[in-house]
C-alpha cells in the first residue's frame, strides 16, 4: 500500500506542475508568449546563421503556438487529475491500481512530448533556441523531463 501511495503521491505533484503553469500562462499570458515570440523568430541567435529560414515571425502563428502549448499543458493536467483520483480510488488493490495506471502514464507522458518534443526538439534543435543567451528554456525543460520521466518510470514499475 505503501508504494501505492507514493505512486499517487508523486503523480499528483505532476498534475499540480502542469495545473499550475497552465494557470500561470493563462493568467499571467504575456509573460511566457515574449518567450515563444523570440524562440520562434530566432532573433537572438547569430543573425548570420543558416538556419534564419525557420523563423516564424507572423504573430497569429506565434499566438497559435503559445495557445497550443498552454491547451498540451492544460490536458495533461486534467489527464494526471484524473490520474490521481483512480490511483488514490485503487490504493489498497493490486488489480485495481495497476488498472488505473495508464491514465497516469498516458498523462506523464504527455508532459514529456511537451517538453522533449516542443521545447528540446522543436524549440531547442528547430529553432536553436539552444544558441540564444536570453532566451533558452532548455535547462528548465531538461529539469521537467528529468521530474515526469523518473516519475514515469516508477509508476510503470510493475505492482508487488
Amino acid at each position: 500500500m505503501i508504494v501505492h501511495l507514493c505512486k499517487t503521491a508523486l503523480t499528483a505533484t505532476l498534475a499540480l506542475f502542469f495545473l499550475v503553469v497552465a494557470l500561470d500562462n493563462i493568467i499571467d499570458y504575456s509573460a511566457n508568449q515574449v518567450f515563444v515570440q523570440h524562440v520562434l523568430a530566432m532573433d537572438t541567435i547569430e543573425p548570420r546563421s543558416p538556419l534564419m529560414w525557420r523563423a516564424v515571425t507572423d504573430s497569429r502563428l506565434v499566438t497559435l503556438a503559445y495557445d497550443l502549448i498552454i491547451a498540451w499543458q492544460a490536458a495533461t493536467a486534467v489527464m494526471l487529475c484524473y490520474a490521481v483520483i483512480r490511483l488514490g480510488a485503487a490504493c489498497g488493490d493490486r488489480q485495481r491500481f495497476t488498472s488505473a495506471k495508464p491514465v497516469a502514464l498516458l498523462g506523464l507522458t504527455f508532459g514529456l512530448l511537451l517538453y522533449g518534443l516542443g521545447f528540446t526538439v522543436i524549440g531547442g534543435e528547430w529553432f536553436a533556441m539552444w544558441q540564444s543567451q536570453t532566451w533558452n528554456g532548455l535547462e528548465g525543460a531538461a529539469r521537467f523531463i528529468l521530474l515526469d520521466g523518473l516519475v514515469l518510470v516508477f509508476i510503470a514499475m510493475p505492482e508487488v
